[in-house]
Parts: C-alpha cells; sequence; structure tokens
C-alpha cells in the first residue's frame, strides 16, 4: 500500500445523519511505521534527516527515533551516492552537498526491519527570504516573513523555524550543596545556573500559494505569535527562519498533512484524509511509511529581538516558587539527605535561604552554553 492515514492506517467509522467524535480503537501495529522527516539541501547548507516511528494514540511515549540506520542521498544520473552519519539520536546529517540541478535525488534507508526508497524528485529553486520581522500588537509580538521570486518559477512555498532566547530561573543561587563532602560552598561564576539558553521548534505547518498571484510575491506570511508573558522575549530572543520552494505533489502532501493534524477535534471537523507521501519499503510493500522527501537549496535568516525595543512585559515563570530558610541545625537533613531537591541561595545570619532546584537552576529547562550564532 503507498496509502497511509494520518491515523496510522486505522479505519474511520461510517458517517450517516449524526457526527460523532471520532475514537480510534487501539492498533496491535502502532509504532512500526517509518517517519521520515527533513529535506535533501541542494545548497550550501547540511542536510539533516530525522527517522522515527509512529506510536499508539494511547502510549505515553511521544518519541521513538530510529538509530543505527544507514541513510544514503542518491543520484539517478550516475549512481552517486552520499552517506548521512546518525548521531544515534535518530537524526541523520551530512555537510554541503551543492548538488547540481541537472540530476533527480531520493534517499535510501535502511534500517533493522527492512530498506525503504523515497521517490526521485528533481531541485526545486528556492528564492532567499526577503526579510523577518514583527510587529507589537496587544497580545505580543507577532512575527512574519516576506519573499519574492523574480522569475516566478517558484510558485508555492512552505516554512520552518528554530527559536533561541535567554531565560533566567526565578531565584540567583550563590552557593553549591556538597553532598560528597557535605559542605556548603560558594558558587563561582562559571557555576551560575541563573541564565540559561532556551531552544524551540515550530510545530505548526506553514505554508502559502502564489498560483493565484501574478507575481510570486508572499508580503508578512504569519509565522509565529508570542505573548508578553512569555520567557522568551524576557531578555533577548531569535529566530532562524527557513524557507522551502515546493512541487505541486510536495505541496499537496503538506496540506493534506496540515488538514489532518490542525483540523480534527470536534464534531464538525474535517474528516482524515489518506495521506500519501513519496516513500515506499522495498522488502515489503504492504509496509507504509509517512514522509515526502523534497530537494531544494533551502534559504534561512536569523533576526534577534531585544527586551528593550519591546513594552514591558510580565512573564509569568512556569513553576510556583517559594524560599524557605534552613537554621545551622537544620542544614545537613535540608541538603546532604535525599531527595536533594533544596539549592542553597543565600546565606543568613541562622543559616542559609533556599528554595527548589525548578526554581534554581535554570538547567533543567535549558543550557548554560551561549550557542557559536549568539551575538
Amino acid at each position: 500500500m503507498r496509502k497511509l492515514s494520518i491515523l496510522c492506517g486505522l479505519l474511520l467509522p461510517l458517517l450517516f445523519s449524526c457526527r460523532e467524535a471520532y475514537i480510534p480503537p487501539n492498533s496491535s501495529t502502532a509504532g512500526s511505521y517509518l517517519v521520515v522527516e527533513g529535506v535533501i539541501n541542494a545548497g550550501g547548507d547540511s542536510t539533516t534527516i530525522k527517522l522515527s516511528k509512529t506510536v499508539s494514540l494511547t502510549s505515553k511515549t511521544t518519541v521513538n527515533p530510529v538509530a543505527g540506520a544507514t541513510v544514503m542521498v542518491e543520484n539517478n544520473q550516475n549512481g552517486t551516492t552520499w552517506a548521512l552519519a546518525g548521531d544515534g539520536h535518530g537524526n541523520y546529517a551530512a555537510a554541503a552537498l551543492n548538488l547540481s540541478a541537472a540530476a533527480q535525488y531520493r534517499l535510501s534507508i535502511v534500517t533493522s526491519d527492512g530498506a525503504y526508497v523515497s521517490d526521485f524528485v528533481p531541485v526545486t529553486a528556492t528564492p532567499p527570504i526577503d526579510s523577518v520581522g514583527y510587529r507589537i500588537e496587544s497580545d505580543g509580538v507577532h512575527l512574519y516573513v516576506s519573499t519574492h521570486d523574480p522569475s516566478n518559477n517558484a510558485r508555492l512555498y512552505r516554512w520552518d523555524f528554530q527559536e533561541t532566547w535567554i531565560f533566567h530561573s526565578e531565584y540567583d543561587s550563590g552557593y553549591i550543596a556538597d553532598t560528597v563532602n557535605d559542605m556548603i560552598v560558594q558558587r563561582t561564576a562559571g557555576q551560575s545556573i541563573y541564565y540559561c539558553f532556551g531552544t524551540d521548534a515550530s510545530s505548526d505547518i506553514l505554508m502559502a500559494s502564489t498560483k493565484h498571484l501574478s507575481k510570486s510575491a508572499i508580503y508578512q506570511q504569519p509565522l509565529t505569535t508570542i505573548p508578553f508573558t512569555s520567557e522568551k522575549v524576557e531578555n533577548k530572543y531569535s529566530i532562524l527562519v527557513k524557507q522551502y520552494a515546493l512541487t505541486d505533489d510536495a505541496y499537496t502532501y503538506y496540506e493534506n498533512l496540515r488538514k489532518n493534524t490542525e483540523q480534527l477535534g470536534t464534531i464538525f471537523s474535517t474528516l482524515p484524509t489518506e495521506l500519501i507521501g513519496n516513500i515506499h519499503s522495498t522488502t515489503n510493500n504492504s509496509v507504509p511509511a509517512v514522509g515526502y522527501v523534497s530537494a531544494t537549496n533551502v534559504q534561512t535568516k536569523r533576526i534577534f529581538i531585544p527586551n528593550d525595543v519591546l513594552p514591558a512585559v510580565l512573564v509569568n515563570y512556569p513553576y510556583t516558587c517559594e524560599v524557605d530558610t534552613a537554621t545551622i541545625y537544620e542544614v545537613a537533613n535540608t541538603f546532604f539527605y535525599p531527595p536533594f531537591n533544596a539549592v542553597p541561595i543565600d546565606r543568613v545570619p541562622k543559616g542559609y535561604v533556599y528554595s527548589t532546584i525548578p526554581c534554581v537552576d535554570c538547567t533543567v529547562r535549558g543550557t548554560t552554553k551561549t550557542p557559536s550564532f549568539w551575538k
């Protein structure tokens, strides 16, 4: 079968005069379908492909990466191949491929469950991003992208993005509880856990078509909105936008995926459509796979938004935080015995002020390592 419902092949109920919310039955094969995400980057940037397996709708596991696979980019003209290296977490990457637009390309994937290939696809030319900008409105910061293709060849577009921002913990800890030597020691600057960098990636399917326009031009296509209560805008925020030109088949695939993932949920929602990708098993043609592999020169643009260009923000910290005091006589029981959830913040005459790890340690949700692109 080359067709796959976004609900992992589960049958839809027959509908008569009344439409009811659809609750799919358990599937014994849930988690067995390969999911391929990514684009063959034909330009001067790296190609990254993510492999995972579908999971049951009732499963507590939401991420099921496929490690140990062999992933290759293949050329349809002379059999040239390029290997993608795995990181052990389902991500496979290769440095800049700089592929010729005269050929077509596909992915070849071999996992412990079998072999898969995508269809050969032409290289689509993605025009540069004109600008990434933002508007300040009453509900937050609205980010958008603008682009155009002077040749009018690119008519169908897709975008995704990666966000990075600085945030801080609720309290700044000046001390460390050394549970090995049962001592409270002063924290050095290099041991600070107050400021961290957070990251996130787009989850919505962002697309636009200019086929109905006389020119291929997109003006201020919405990307995302950040409320003023978000930690993302409390200090400095950055967004890296990636732009892809799509073929008709790729656009249809992502449009169906968007409908299936965004328009379900009420009794009046559109029913799921069959999701036809371009990835197929070569070892068992009855085993479906999810995904559509395109080849294009991905265009990117990054911007930074410092807090001082925004109105006053009142950030909602994600945890309920309080401080308490451990007297000299309570230090051992508070800091040196399980569950080790207390972090000393400051010293006071009678002992130490402390709070819980999520309220003091920003590395619970981020990293203290500054990204290479940060400025």
